[in-house]
């Protein structure tokens, strides 16, 4: 055994888990020892959204005065609601076979959600009626070659 007051020995100390060194404290303790630090922001990490950014966004992005999105009309609200209640299909059912809440269906229904196309792609598939342009309420035909 030496006298020298500077030498430390550490037996069997176990190197830190990934998930450890993601933790404030050890991030700090790296920045006090100079330890190059990176860090990254991811927004919607964990989350199912794979609904992109709309016109509406960028557009009310832009806008200086009056800041509301655009709101499904309480016309299309009915047609959805009617199309849905001649199916058969509750407003649970409907929104778990186009993959969405049920919040999406009930605001789109009462004429306060904001429209989204793929959204409305997706009802107008399930329900078998336009929900867009000048045909809205009607059936839709079937395109000559589509799979069923």
């Amino acid at each position: 055994m030496s006298n020298d007051w500077t030498t430390v020995t550490v037996l069997r100390k176990k190197p830190l888990k990934p998930s450890a060194m993601k933790t404030e404290k050890a991030i700090n303790t790296a920045r006090r020892q100079g330890v190059p630090v990176e860090t990254q922001q991811k927004w919607g990490a964990g989350t199912n959204k794979q609904h992109v950014t709309t016109k509406n966004t960028a557009k009310l992005d832009r806008e200086t005065e009056e800041l509301k999105h655009d709101k499904v009309t309480l016309d299309l609200g009915k047609c959805i609601q009617q199309a849905r209640q001649n199916k058969g299909f509750s407003q649970k059912d409907l929104a778990a076979k186009i993959n969405e809440k049920p919040q999406i269906i009930q605001d789109y229904e009462a004429g306060k959600g904001i429209p989204n196309q793929i959204v409305l792609g997706k009802l107008e598939k399930q329900l078998g009626v336009k929900l867009r342009g000048k045909d809205r309420g009607l059936a839709l035909l079937p395109t000559p070659g589509a799979k069923k």
